[in-house]
């Protein structure tokens, strides 16, 4: 009797025993039952596996999305040759001395008119996430509002634009400066291509502060209805006293933004130098003749 009470106590906590298979009857020999799954395996396996599995070419070949390029050497660098022609960067690094740079930026920083744009989109007003001041005799429009012209050139940017002209072997008339004031503010894609810089426009970027990356993304082909997925891309990180010079086909092929960032920056300011046309009578001020990009 202790010899069974302690066998239910191990297996079941004094659980009641299981109920006896009945006897067969006199004359019948039992059957010995199968075993059944609980879960049956599913109709695929075994033979349905390589019907299930069976490789078929796509329709349309695999796309690989091509690496993005980076730019952080003194040179000139082609970045397309096509459709409208050679698109071109000139990176000069260095090109102000540090302890220069230094005092420029913090003079700028202070001393310039900064104030924040209000831009239109689809009929909707939107503050510009930047700070922005312009310089040049004739007003710059874009985003469907106007800077208004401005012949008061601080000295100092008299002086950079001398020695930015210089660079570039070419003179300019006008000025739009940015400041980045923190990670947080930035400019969205798009291309200088208002019909007021004219054609294939030439236009100088110089970089004071805290570095920033600039991005660019080549505009796709009609077939592509917009989807720049499969498009080539460039990153080059804009330090302190940097020059970037953008030639050629630049603005008609290509797209470049200055992206919100989740690391702490320092303010940034941007100075783009470039060349100020009046535009045609008849012709929507700001708008572009060739694409419909928005600065935001």
């Amino acid at each position: 009797m202790s010899d069974k009470r302690q066998r239910a106590r191990v297996q079941g906590s004094w659980a009641k025993p299981l109920p006896k298979p009945p006897k067969p009857a006199a004359g019948v020999v039992p059957r010995n039952p199968q075993p059944q799954s609980v879960n049956p395996p599913p109709a695929s396996w075994g033979g349905g596996l390589q019907r299930a599995f069976e490789f078929h070419q796509p329709a349309k070949p695999i796309r690989e999305i091509p690496p993005e390029k980076l730019i952080e050497q003194t040179g000139d660098h082609d970045i397309s040759c096509g459709p409208s022609g050679v698109s071109r960067l000139r990176l000069i690094c260095g090109f102000l001395a540090t302890e220069e740079a230094d005092w420029m930026f913090s003079k700028l920083l202070s001393e310039l008119p900064w104030s924040q744009k209000t831009n239109y989109r689809q009929g909707e007003a939107y503050e510009e996430p930047r700070l922005t001041c312009w310089f040049g005799e004739l007003p710059y429009t874009y985003s469907r509002s106007t800077m208004a012209a401005n012949s008061q050139w601080h000295p100092l940017l008299l002086t950079l634009r001398g020695a930015v002209e210089g660079a570039c072997g070419q003179s300019f008339d006008s000025l739009l400066c940015n400041l980045y004031r923190d990670c947080k503010d930035s400019i969205g894609w798009h291309s200088d291509d208002e019909a007021s810089l004219g054609p294939a426009p030439t236009i100088a970027s110089l970089s004071l502060g805290d570095t920033r990356v600039f991005s660019l993304r080549k505009k796709p082909p009609p077939e592509e209805n917009g989807d720049y997925t499969y498009v080539p891309r460039v990153r080059v990180p804009l330090s302190h006293g940097t020059l970037l010079i953008m030639e050629g086909a630049t603005q008609d092929d290509w797209q470049h933004q200055v992206a919100k960032e989740y690391h702490d920056r320092g303010p940034r300011i941007n100075l783009t130098f470039r060349t100020i046309y009046p535009e045609p009578r008849g012709h929507r001020p700001g708008s572009s003749l060739r694409s419909t990009a928005k600065q935001s």
